[in-house]
């Protein structure tokens, strides 16, 4: 059990801190919608800049530049976990509020997080991982992250009522609670936020979801790019459920089960008897009545007929391929 936090004053002095990579398409809206915050305490924003192969460094060090709210650290790996950390180090404030670079927040989102977390008396706040596109194929991904026949039945992208979670989105955390966990384990490319949630929640900190706090969520361009997401987040699911016993549930089991029933009934259909090909057809079948649930055009359609399978299969077989182990 952690030892009992301080009680949080009214507006806490507040570090936003975003491990970046690559974001040169979204990083000046996500920074400038954190500085545009309504928040009456003091805030500082503090990038961890990995190497970059585009112009992410140089419209940070632009926006530095120009706010002094604004400081650089350097995050030579790339790797997130290890950018969190650097940037958890480079500040000493008791909130830390953690967004990506392709991430933008609302006006009062700093105000309510801290409220939720005085309230609450939680270790880590958060909300709704609200998946927003821009170009047509970007929305199509949005309508498929943002309902339970794409993603399930996870609240923090599909919504719900308020209350203890195991995992929340992004997260603002008590930073007292951060370092008597230990930081972010930097072992892990993909769900380091869920493993951290899982050690504070050890600590006997409360992980708590609030559906008011919605972060406009930038989905991948293209369904290469989709499908790499969700192989990584499939593989690293499952080396979770190896560090931590009994962290998964029907929900993570439903991608790998699916993709496997899929592949045997074709192959038991094509060699063994005509029937075995229902598995695949009944599968079949919900994506075509899933899709045709979400579009709101014939275009979108036929693109989230291939963007659900994509997130479903991509996801599986990252889970069942996965041999990762942590050293």
């Amino acid at each position: 059990m952690a030892t009992s936090l301080g009680e949080l004053s009214a507006s806490p002095a507040v570090s936003v801190i975003l491990p970046v990579l690559n974001e040169e398409a979204h990083l000046e809206d996500s920074i400038l919608a954190i500085l545009s915050q309504d928040y009456q305490g003091t805030f500082e924003v503090i990038l961890a800049l990995g190497p970059s192969s585009d112009r992410t460094n140089e419209i940070a060090d632009a926006l530095a530049k120009k706010d002094a709210r604004v400081k650089l650290v350097s995050n030579p790996t790339g790797k997130t976990a290890a950018g969190l950390n650097l940037a958890v180090a480079a500040s000493q404030n008791p909130v830390i509020i953690r967004v990506d670079g392709h991430a933008e927040i609302p006006l009062n989102y700093i105000t309510l997080a801290v409220q939720i977390l005085r309230e609450t008396g939680a270790v880590n706040v958060g909300g709704i991982m609200a998946a927003e596109g821009i170009t047509k194929f970007e929305k199509s991904v949005a309508r498929a992250m943002r309902s339970p026949l794409g993603v399930g039945a996870s609240r923090f992208h599909t919504g719900g009522n308020a209350g203890e979670a195991d995992t929340v989105y992004l997260g603002s955390f008590r930073r007292e609670a951060i370092n008597q966990a230990g930081g972010f384990d930097e072992r892990y490319t993909r769900a380091q936020d869920w493993e951290l949630n899982h050690r504070l929640r050890k600590n006997g900190g409360l992980i708590y979801f609030d559906p008011r706090l919605q972060v406009t969520y930038r989905p991948r361009p293209t369904l290469r790019k989709l499908a790499k997401q969700y192989f990584q987040y499939g593989t690293w699911r499952r080396v979770v459920s190896r560090s931590h016993s009994g962290t998964i549930n029907l929900r993570y089991l439903a991608p790998p089960v699916t993709l496997l029933g899929s592949l045997f009934s074709l192959v038991a259909g094509s060699f063994i008897h005509p029937l075995l090909f229902i598995p695949a057809a009944t599968y079949g079948l919900f994506v075509l009545i899933s899709a045709a649930m979400m579009a709101r055009s014939i275009r979108e359609y036929f693109s989230l007929i291939a963007i659900i399978p994509t997130m479903h299969f991509a996801w599986g077989a990252g889970f069942i391929t996965s041999t990762k182990a942590l050293r």
